[in-house]
């Protein structure tokens, strides 16, 4: 008996797994069949960028040399920084290349999305919030292709308010951590945007490397988002209000992933509590709209996240407690055991297989080495496994928004050059 039990418990947390994240291959034919429509030429429009940076005096004057290295007219776009709390030298190296900086001092309301709220509730003070036609929003250690607004710009001008972008990584092979961020990353960006994109679903913002247009941030009055996923409950409350996000697959950027477990451990925590929150607050609204109107994006944005992590964590739970039954009660333990196995080398395969598609699709783009882009794929899958036990703990831990510190180490393939940004192995270098 308790092994038909166990049995069942296993074959029906796989199950679930497919019936959660099958309907995503559809963005994997489609991506292939159809082509969105992107304007060719249009409008130059007016843009600011506006970073959040915490003591980031260490990356920041490698993000704005990008911005000021752009094949965009230069007149076109100004720099907005809000130095959030800092202790260091940030404020003094923004100003020095050229950028219009705000400092803002509160230990109570921390985070990325009170430093936005703070920053453009300043240009609507200072009268100068519509003089841009949108707004693009950067992290601190980003460094853009020389062609990244150009792009974003095209798409821009193809109707959609808000466009999201190809996010690379500066240090993509450092580690196995640093290359398990970096994969992820771009399985998001071409497959799973690039798909909804192709199909006519809305997008969905990561973290950072998007351009908001200013009429939506005029009907939210600023920035309204302060879950510890701001960039997740932004996606969210645009799905509700039918804004599409776009995708532009040829603006590329780079960011710096944590290469300690610990910082990524925290980083990560944060984030899956985040979608709790999310789906805490939206979850009812996306249902209604999925059952009302039938929105495929909405669906998307349900299935996409909250069923991943709510799974692991009971999948993880009830494995260990199986085996803790099986042991006391002198069961057939080894069963249970075995079980466990089962499902681990099921879900091991099922990300193996995704890894290899990423880096066969993306093989050009991954800045690193070719022993290492063969290395770390067999531990991809444990990379993705670390989530297992953070999911369960982001259920009932208290977590708080914490600075991951940036450019503690420069890998081969960043250096400085002339005052700007060089990056060895990648394409199309930055200048």
């Amino acid at each position: 008996m308790f092994e038909i039990v166990s049995k069942a418990i296993n074959w029906s947390i796989i199950a679930a797994f497919i019936v959660c994240f099958s309907y995503q291959a559809v963005y994997f034919f489609v991506r292939y069949r159809k082509k969105p429509q992107i304007a060719k030429t249009g409008r130059k429009n007016r843009y600011a960028v506006l970073i959040a940076a915490r003591n980031e005096e260490r990356v920041i004057g490698d993000l704005i040399d990008s911005i000021h290295g752009q094949t965009y007219p230069g007149y076109l776009l100004d720099i907005f920084v809000v130095a959030d709390n800092c202790t260091d030298r940030t404020a003094e190296v923004v100003r020095c290349k050229g950028a219009e900086c705000y400092e803002r001092v509160n230990r109570e309301k921390v985070g990325k999305g009170y430093a936005l709220e703070f920053l453009l509730n300043q240009l609507m003070k200072d009268g100068v919030l519509e003089d841009y036609e949108g707004y693009f929003i950067f992290d601190a250690d980003n460094i853009l292709q020389r062609d990244y607004v150009e792009e974003m710009n095209r798409v821009f001008n193809s109707g959609y308010e808000v466009v999201t972008s190809y996010r690379n990584s500066k240090n993509f092979g450092e580690n196995w951590i640093s290359f398990g961020y970096g994969l992820w990353f771009l399985h998001e960006a071409e497959f799973l945007n690039k798909g909804r994109m192709a199909y006519g679903n809305s997008c969905m913002v990561s973290g950072t490397g998007y351009l908001i247009s200013t009429k939506v941030l005029l009907k939210n009055n600023g920035w309204k988002f302060f879950l510890l996923t701001e960039d997740i409950e932004f996606s969210a409350d645009c799905i509700l209000n039918d804004i599409k996000i776009g995708y532009c697959g040829n603006a590329e950027f780079f960011d710096e992933q944590p290469t300690r477990l610990k910082d990524s451990w925290n980083q990560r925590l944060r984030w899956v509590k985040g979608y709790y929150q999310v789906f805490g607050k939206y979850g009812r609204r996306l249902a209604s709209k999925t059952a009302r109107e039938h929105s495929f994006s909405a669906y998307d944005m349900m299935m996409g996240y909250l069923p991943a992590f709510l799974l692991t964590s009971v999948a993880s739970l009830i494995g260990l407690a199986m085996l803790v039954i099986g042991i006391v009660a002198a069961q057939n333990w080894m069963f249970t055991l075995q079980s466990v196995g089962v499902f681990l080398i099921s879900t091991f395969a099922a990300m193996f297989v995704l890894g290899i598609y990423t880096e066969v699709t993306q093989w050009k783009k991954i800045p690193c080495s070719n022993q290492k882009k063969i290395a770390y794929l067999f531990t991809f899958p444990i990379f993705m496994y670390t989530y297992f036990p953070i999911a369960i703990a982001a259920i009932s831990r208290k977590v708080e928004w914490k600075p991951i510190q940036h450019g503690l180490k420069r890998e081969p393939q960043v250096q400085l050059a002339g005052g700007g940004a060089m990056m060895r192995g990648i394409p199309q270098g930055i200048k």
